[in-house]
């Protein structure tokens, strides 16, 4: 007859053995076939891999199951991890492709990679290098409203500003990543940002709206 005293002390060990395993033991440990260490780089990293699908795709449903996606491609692949790059760099990547080899798969309307655009289009505007730095969009635009505008870009616009603006990488690198020219990425981050200031320049116009009636509203009272 099995103890099951026994049997819940023994899972209890296991657990919390799997929960002081460090990351290198359980990247060595994954390497050899171990569901437990696998279990731990889950833990480890599973929110992050989420919020990096949830920014590139913007629909909670959609990011879960790529999440998933992404941490059945790292049991599959994880033997080749050579820790010539930091781990979360390299799973980080790995969703990326995951990410980018779905939506190249889904017949969702895009905008075209394609697209050339003039960066003189602005009215009025200062002349300056297509994917250049937009000191327009940097610093005291609230992170709230950033994120709402980010998730109303077009599926192409969204995905090379989350690439470029939110995870820090260049435009030679999204450029292999989305099958595409070095000028065409630059081209979307430009139309990407260009949309970004519009819309929340309408987000700041309603506001502004808002606040106007509310004033009116309490002067009335």
């Amino acid at each position: 007859m099995v103890d099951a005293s026994r049997t819940g002390t023994v899972t209890r060990t296991r657990q919390s053995t799997i929960g002081e395993m460090t990351e290198a033991e359980a990247i060595s440990l994954a390497q050899q076939g171990d569901a437990g260490a696998f279990e731990r780089l889950y833990r480890l990293h599973s929110r992050r891999v989420y919020a990096l699908c949830l920014r590139m795709v913007g629909n909670p449903a959609e990011a879960e199951d790529l999440a998933q996606d992404a941490f059945l491609q790292l049991f599959r692949k994880i033997g080749t991890f050579r820790g010539e790059s930091a781990f979360s760099t390299w799973l980080h990547r790995l969703s990326v492709n995951v990410v980018l080899m779905k939506l190249r798969k889904k017949t969702l309307p895009v905008t075209s990679l394609e697209e050339s655009t003039d960066p003189e289009d602005e009215a009025n505007g200062p002349r300056r290098e297509i994917g250049g730095p937009d000191l327009l969009l940097t610093g005291s635009i609230d992170r709230v409203h950033l994120e709402r505008a980010v998730e109303q870009l077009p599926p192409g616009y969204r995905q090379v500003f989350v690439l470029h603006d939110v995870q820090g990488f260049e435009h030679n690198e999204i450029a292999k990543l989305m099958d595409c020219s070095i000028g065409n990425s630059k081209s979307q981050l430009h139309k990407a940002r260009m949309r970004l200031r519009e819309l929340l320049q309408e987000t700041l116009r309603d506001i502004a709206r808002q606040e106007r009636q509310e004033a009116k509203a309490g002067g009335s009272e």
